[in-house]
């Protein structure tokens, strides 16, 4: 079973048409799509030149019927704390935003979809990381 958690360089390389991540989605059972993802898109969708363009393609993206929006609610935040915690004692950096989209991956038992590599250092949440 396929289930991703997708994170935004995920989502911005399958818009821009990356055959991997294509695949890997079209044959997805279940994406969620944490909050703080469309918070990063957002924000790149606001500070570039084709704002009213790119919100279109999300929106038609987000009501594919496979596809979820993720809300970071008490039970993510219990995974944030634990995930940070396990950072710190390792002394690995990770970026606060996929630390938070980690815990929502967790929280629903699913795959982080990512290009990131730093994801490999949680290592309480699996992660597909797609190659270039």
């Amino acid at each position: 079973m396929s289930r991703y958690c997708l994170d935004t360089s995920a989502y911005s390389r399958f818009q821009r048409g990356e055959e991997s991540v294509v695949e890997l989605l079209d044959a997805a059972e279940w994406v969620g799509v944490p909050a703080i993802v469309l918070g990063e898109l957002r924000a790149g969708f606001t500070l570039g030149g084709r704002p009213e363009r790119n919100e279109s393609e999300l929106r038609a993206f987000l009501e594919s019927p496979v596809v979820a929006t993720l809300v970071v609610d008490d039970e993510v935040s219990r995974h944030y704390a634990s995930i940070v915690t396990d950072l710190r004692r390792a002394g690995t950096p990770v970026p606060t935003n996929d630390v938070w989209i980690a815990a929502t991956a967790a929280r629903t038992g699913s795959l982080v979809l990512t290009y990131d590599r730093h994801f490999e250092a949680i290592v309480r949440v699996g992660a597909v990381i797609v190659e270039s």
